[in-house]
């Protein structure tokens, strides 16, 4: 069965909300949260600081997943119901905020309420490369950060092989994202 996408109301003053005032909107409820290490995954074109940009054609999937840690643990929400990314992104910093009202009426704890959400490893443990290499909205500034972190994590640095090969993976696929855009 196809997914039925529908228009949503985050509307700002008659206006359609823009892709740049809907992660607005998520970074003041992430950063309520207390969530750390924030990756938002779209089909957009990503700013140099690593989040979507405004002012680009809708993709053919406007889903969007938000990647965080939260008291050291990886979570994930994910929203694919309206047919705007903006849309999205608003709608899961709007998730954000009623579940943190849930803690302050009393009717719950942050973590009862996220423990649905935790995030999966990728296969093969594979970890997102923004995780690994945090920071990093450039090419050339990747490249640098896996430069100082092999110098660590490489065995014969008393580094272990599992780091290096977590280090590996991200590099390439930071490569991968960021010499195409």
């Amino acid at each position: 069965m196809p997914i039925r996408r529908t228009r949503a109301r985050f509307t700002r003053e008659r206006h359609q909300l823009s892709v740049n005032d809907a992660t607005e909107r998520l970074l003041v409820e992430t950063e309520r949260l207390g969530a750390e290490g924030l990756i938002v995954s779209t089909n957009v074109e990503l700013r140099l600081d690593g989040f979507p940009r405004s002012n680009r054609p809708e993709p053919a999937d406007p889903g969007v997943a938000v990647y965080f840690l939260l008291e050291d643990k990886r979570a994930v929400l994910a929203c694919d119901r309206w047919d705007r990314v903006a849309d999205n992104i608003a709608a899961i910093a709007a998730h954000i905020e009623a579940i943190r009202a849930q803690e302050r009426y009393g009717v719950g704890t942050l973590e009862q309420a996220f423990r649905g959400y935790l995030a999966l490893p990728a296969p093969n443990g594979e970890r997102p490369w923004r995780e690994v290499l945090p920071g990093c909205a450039t090419l050339a500034e990747a490249e640098a950060k896996y430069r100082a972190r092999a110098k660590e994590c490489h065995p014969d640095m008393e580094g272990h092989h599992a780091q290096m090969t977590d280090l590996n993976l991200a590099i390439a696929a930071a490569r991968k994202e960021l010499m195409g855009s």
